[in-house]
């Protein structure tokens, strides 16, 4: 199970939230979200993804038993045909392409719908940031934490 504050849709990146929040309310999330959210669980967190392929197992209505599990060895780089270890998926980036307006986002955050597409994707560089009990801070710097699952996955190379 991803943190708790992941579970509830508050890590402070919007597109992973909005994901989290439409995955506890509908049992259902888009396939390029299952990814961005696994990518992010794995990789910036660091989650083992055992513990989110069984958290979307419980969750997803659709859960199917090789999709699941082949969906989140692929994006941690383990399975058989996985994406290449240093996929790192930016939440920020993925927001922005794939929900340029922000449509999604305020559907399943309305705390963040009154911000404009340009910040909507990154809330701490809106020109007056929410306060932290209405949209919570990044639980974690991407760029940071993709540095260190870079240096992880490297080292379990150098095993290998």
């Amino acid at each position: 199970m991803p943190s708790r504050r992941g579970a509830r849709g508050r890590t402070g990146y919007p597109i992973v939230d909005a994901g989290l929040r439409e995955l506890w309310a509908t049992g259902w999330m888009h396939n390029r979200l299952r990814l961005i959210v696994a990518s992010f669980l794995t990789k910036d967190l660091m989650i083992d993804w055992r513990a989110g392929e069984r958290w979307f197992w419980d969750t997803l209505v659709d859960a199917d038993p090789a999709n699941n599990a082949v969906g989140w060895q692929w994006v941690v780089g383990s399975g058989a045909d996985a994406a290449p270890y240093f996929r790192v998926f930016n939440p920020v980036q993925q927001g922005e392409k794939f929900d340029p307006r922000g449509d999604y986002v305020r559907r399943w955050l309305p705390e963040l719908a009154s911000l404009p597409a340009e910040t909507i994707h990154r809330p701490w560089t809106a020109a007056a940031p929410l306060p932290p009990e209405i949209y919570p801070a990044r639980i974690v710097d991407h760029a940071a934490a993709r540095e260190r699952a870079m240096q992880v996955f490297r080292a379990l190379e150098r095993l290998a």
